[in-house]
């Protein structure tokens, strides 16, 4: 290989190297905010919900507790899925003086599934119960 391959040969390395530190700022700047959305929504949050997240096999188990009856949540929920392209697989809902709810919701687009993980469901997750808390704030 010739000096001038071999310059070439490293200039290439060197940019594939720089196009990855690049990529790399990027996510993590992607990550610092996702973390401030959750902290600031699971603050923020005055009602006694507890939120979970978990993945499973092809998608989601999200469940939503709270001691207290919580009429319009679950729309709100159920609004922040499709948002975010999951769809509902199976359910197990109670509204009666509590509020329990457990789904599995699974991602429409399979193409979604490098976007969107745990942590971006629950951060919207609780920033739906936020909204949900403030608008029965004002009511």
């Amino acid at each position: 290989m010739g000096s001038k391959e071999k310059r070439r040969a490293a200039l290439y390395q060197k940019i594939k190297e720089l196009e990855a530190a690049k990529y790399i700022e990027e996510l993590k700047e992607k990550v610092e905010k996702l973390q401030d959305d959750i902290t600031s929504s699971s603050q923020d949050i005055s009602l006694p919900v507890k939120a979970t997240v978990e993945t499973i096999d092809k998608g989601f188990r999200i469940t939503v507790i709270s001691e207290e009856d919580c009429p319009g949540l679950l729309v709100a929920i159920l609004e922040t899925f499709e948002e975010l392209g999951l769809d509902v697989r199976d359910t197990n809902m109670s509204c009666s003086n509590k509020f329990h709810l457990e789904a599995i919701g699974e991602l429409q687009n399979e193409t979604d599934a490098d976007e969107i993980d745990t942590q971006v469901v629950k951060s919207a997750v609780l920033k739906a119960i936020k909204n949900w808390s403030d608008s029965n704030d004002e009511d």
